[in-house]
């Protein structure tokens, strides 16, 4: 899909260096998609968020756009957008279910994204319609391997 640039590769088609600070900041406990979405899963609910890696990417966050409460979402489908000072880009969902709560706090401070993508720039929460979905996701390892890999090309 068209719409589905995501920063890493908007900023090698727009020839935008990034700088590659490495990769501390990928929580353990947490699930990935490729897609640099983070869940974290807390019995049939989860809380979404983007990855630091792509908040890095993305640059400054200004403006987080959010579904409804009582939305659907689907896994690998979007469910809003993260607007920066050098790309859009779509957040996907990284399991499928119900939006139960937004982070309003992000409407008015949306760089809460940059600053504390893991604990206060989290998105939304889901309750989710089929766990089996979160063994499709990567595990911290796997995921700071992938992002190694994306940033050689």
């Amino acid at each position: 899909m068209a719409s589905r640039l995501w920063a890493s590769k908007a900023a090698s088609y727009l020839k935008i260096s990034t700088f590659n600070r490495g990769f501390a900041s990928v929580v353990k406990d947490l699930k990935y998609a490729e897609s640099h979405e983070w869940v974290k899963v807390d019995g049939k609910s989860c809380t979404i968020g983007i990855t630091d890696h792509a908040q890095d990417h993305l640059g400054d966050v200004v403006y987080v756009e959010l579904p409804e409460v009582g939305a659907a979402v689907t896994q690998g489908s979007s469910f809003g957008a993260v607007e920066s000072v050098k790309a859009t880009s779509d957040i996907n969902s990284p399991v499928s279910g119900k939006v139960v709560e937004v982070n309003e706090e992000l409407t008015g401070e949306p760089g809460l994204v940059n600053g504390s993508p893991y604990e206060n720039g989290w998105i939304i929460k889901v309750e989710i319609s089929d766990a089996n979905e979160v063994n499709n996701l990567m595990d911290s390892e796997q995921y700071s391997k992938f992002c190694e890999e994306e940033d050689k090309h």
